[in-house]
């Protein structure tokens, strides 16, 4: 593969193009200033305006979310897994019918695998704008996002219908629900209260992994956050690693399947037989399977990355309550 045909599989934070109507929450008060992206996959965003900047078939989602201080995502929920790590800022995640069942605080590096039949939500408590990436199972995600009644019923005070194709319409901008589509069904009260509230006693111990202890365990080879024999036991379709300078391996390698690199710390050079590039934090990668590649620090300091690859497992729901 050319280095010009490797540069259409990379998505550069710089180049990242933001939807701030991606979602139905898009007008209300303390939300309304979030940028949504969808870097590779189709996503679950409700907007047409929402751009996909690698359509490729991957087996799962990759796509971010950026806000400025003290604005928060509402509460909803995903039919696959989902899981975040912190690129920049501070961040309060929560969860459950009302976001108090429980909550954690994550800063840059860590990782939050959330238990899937949750609502969750997450806010920036830092001082600056803050990015968070996100891994969602499966190609199609589950057909899109399950939002908290209250997150609907707010919306439409503030303009905005999700219709039950799972499309937003903005009165405020003259649009209405077509002829012969309903708004989206609220959950019945029986459906609610069947889904689980766990504790943050619950949910940290097998769905969160700090960056330093990571960081630690990649001292010889890279670290398994997510998957069967993960840090973070779970088959949600995808694997996760996370590899430091200490673990690098220059020798190259290849997959069955498409490999995500997404660094988080520091710069590195990825190389193969027709070309080589070097990915800074933000970045997004895709490398094809089968090509063989190596990748290694390009610069001194500092130096971590996330690496994501399909599996042949299931992307449905994977939280038990166990």
């Amino acid at each position: 593969m050319t280095p010009t045909e490797m540069e259409a599989r990379i998505v550069r934070y710089g180049d990242l193009k933001p939807c701030k109507t991606a979602f139905i929450d898009a007008h209300t008060p303390g939300s309304d200033q979030k940028e949504n992206f969808t870097i590779i996959g189709g996503g679950v965003s409700e907007s047409p305006d929402q751009h996909v900047h690698i359509s490729v078939p991957h087996g799962f989602n990759i796509g971010a979310a950026g806000q400025p201080p003290k604005c928060r995502n509402s509460l909803h929920d995903h039919r696959t897994a989902e899981a975040f790590f912190v690129l920049s800022g501070r961040w309060r995640f929560f969860w459950g019918r009302w976001g108090t069942a429980g909550e954690v605080t994550l800063e840059a590096g860590d990782i939050f695998n959330i238990p899937t039949g949750i609502f969750r939500g997450f806010e920036n408590i830092g001082n600056d704008y803050g990015m968070i990436m996100a891994i969602l199972g499966g190609d199609d995600s589950g057909g899109g996002v399950m939002w908290a009644p209250q997150v609907i019923e707010e919306a439409a005070e503030h303009g905005l219908i999700l219709a039950e194709t799972g499309r937003l319409y903005d009165s405020k901008k003259g649009e209405s629900l077509p002829a012969g589509v309903k708004p989206m069904q609220i959950m019945s009260a029986s459906e609610l209260a069947a889904r689980p509230e766990p504790t943050t006693s619950d949910v940290l111990p097998n769905h969160v992994a700090r960056y330093w202890d990571m960081v630690a365990l990649s001292d010889r080879a890279p670290c398994q956050v997510i998957g069967q024999h993960g840090l973070l036991k779970d088959k949600p379709g995808f694997e996760v690693r996370f590899a430091t300078r200490a673990s690098a391996a220059a020798a190259p390698r290849q997959y069955d399947k498409p490999c995500v690199l997404m660094p988080v710390k520091g710069h590195w050079r990825v190389e193969w037989d027709e070309g080589a590039t070097t990915l800074a934090p933000g970045d997004t990668m895709s490398i094809p399977e089968g090509l063989s590649h190596s990748l290694k620090p390009s610069m001194t300091g500092e130096a971590a990355l996330y690496q994501v690859v399909a599996t042949n497992d299931s992307a449905g729901l994977t939280w038990s309550g166990d």
